[in-house]
């Protein structure tokens, strides 16, 4: 029996060897089992095994969830949001919507990560975006219409795919994706509540982060909830490049020093190594074989995998006919998963990276709620248009993971924040994820959520951040 509790308690603290008190000996094997179990279901287990490319699992092939499945099943390619089929105001008597804060990950695109060989990977017309236009120029001045071609000459053709579309672009679908959404959005809080009023720079303030992808999604949004802004300018707010908060794209050191940390212990390693055989078909068929971005994580092959199949490309197929096959496609949709759970809400110090990394923008919400409460808020919504780093974030902090692990941002994934008042005067907070109230979160005093987003607000984050 001692060496069963020696066992437990070196593996566990091989994998925490980052805690402030670890295990020891003298505590009773009860106590020790019942901890690593729970670490290490916590921190290992996959959220889901992904069935099919279209299944109660998950949508990895479609905008469209399939009818035989619940509307708010996890889609990647397109995540449940509010609409006014399923939208249900809180059950209190009187209560009178007062205030929105938005926050979503933009809608469909090309992949962001290439091949080393990625030319021939593709279908030999590639990737076709002449039915999305960027329109890009100076007010004032000529209306230019961005077009990206590929010549077949160019000496490194071979590193890109054929056709019309620039890495990490947002897609016609994305694009129509993004209209929906807006058309639903407006569908709930114009025509159902009754809240906003117009599409207006007075009642609604726009950021997104530099990238043309999350303007182009807020494009699709306004236009979604009225057609009349394509005849006119609508302000769109972003922050200077390398201090963005939204991404983020600040630097911060220190955060990269906890991650790289939790990221060289065996809570991290042997998730790779377990999956060797896999790495290795990868590796043969898409010759990313030596190239650490592709082996350390699964984050890579995730992105070009869903960027093809919501896209409706098929999985990569290599010169010799070799392809990725559905069950490996399926396999890094649920190691995805499980990375991005570990990474932003059960590693040890986990929600010390978060805070630091994402600091500024709970800062920015943070100020808004506070600006609210006291009266001097100019908008009735804020809304935000960033990326998965984005929402992974944003939900790690508020909570969304102490009761289970948390899954890749769908594309499109959206969380509301909405401020109701009571007849009395008393302002109330309900946290909307994918559409739906989140369990636990659905009537929090307004004060008590200001409160608890100071917390996730390093009170010298910048010294921190740039600290040894």
């Amino acid at each position: 029996m001692a060496s069963v509790r020696k066992f437990i308690v070196d593996s566990y603290n091989a994998v925490f060897y980052q805690l402030d008190s670890p295990f020891t000996l003298m505590q009773p094997l009860e106590t020790t089992l019942k901890r690593c179990v729970i670490f290490w279901l916590l921190i290992w287990s996959s959220p889901v095994v992904v069935a099919s490319l279209s299944s109660a699992a998950g949508v990895y092939d479609s905008s469209t969830t399939p009818a035989n499945l619940p509307w708010n099943t996890y889609n990647y390619c397109n995540a449940p949001h509010v609409n006014s089929a399923h939208y249900s105001s809180p059950p209190v008597k009187d209560a009178k919507l007062v205030y929105l804060n938005v926050v979503m990950r933009h809608h469909k695109r090309t992949p962001d990560n290439l091949y080393p060989r990625e030319n021939e990977l593709n279908p030999p017309a590639g990737w076709d975006c002449t039915d999305l236009h960027q329109m890009l120029y100076a007010g004032g001045a000529g209306q230019i219409d961005r077009q990206t071609f590929a010549p077949t000459w160019h000496p490194f053709a071979r590193t890109f795919w054929n056709g019309t579309c620039d890495g990490g672009q947002l897609t016609r679908g994305g694009l129509e994706d993004a209209i929906k959404h807006g058309r639903d959005f407006w569908s709930v809080y114009h025509n159902k509540l009754g809240f906003l009023k117009s599409v207006s720079e007075n009642e609604i303030f726009v950021r997104t982060s530099k990238e043309p992808r999350t303007q182009h999604v807020a494009s699709g949004l306004l236009f979604g909830m009225d057609p009349s802004t394509a005849r006119r300018s609508f302000p769109v707010h972003v922050q200077p490049s390398n201090i963005d908060s939204i991404p983020p794209s600040y630097s911060c050191p220190h955060a990269d020093a906890i991650r790289a940390a939790y990221q060289a212990v065996p809570a991290w390693s042997d998730h790779i190594h377990a999956n060797q055989d896999l790495q290795d078909r990868l590796d043969a068929t898409l010759g990313t074989a030596g190239l650490q971005a592709w082996s350390f994580w699964y984050d890579h092959f995730f992105d070009t995998f869903t960027s093809r199949t919501c896209g409706g490309h098929p999985l990569p197929c290599n010169a010799t006919g070799s392809c990725v096959s559905e069950a490996d496609a399926r396999q890094v949709f649920s190691l995805g998963d499980l990375e991005y759970n570990y990474i932003w809400n059960a590693a040890q110090n986990s929600s010390t990276y978060v805070r630091l990394t994402f600091g500024v923008f709970f800062q920015e919400i943070l100020q808004n709620m506070q600006s609210f409460a006291a009266g001097h808020e100019p908008h009735k919504l804020r809304f935000y248009v960033g990326h998965d780093g984005t929402m992974i974030r944003l939900a790690s902090g508020l909570g969304f993971g102490r009761n289970g692990s948390l899954r890749w941002p769908a594309l499109g994934s959206e969380i509301v924040m909405e401020v109701w008042r009571v007849r009395e005067g008393s302002d109330f907070v309900r946290v909307m994820h994918e559409g739906t109230p989140v369990n636990g979160m659905e009537w929090i005093p307004l004060g008590d959520f200001i409160k608890s987003l100071e917390e996730l607000v390093p009170p010298d984050i910048f010294g921190t951040c740039m600290s040894a």
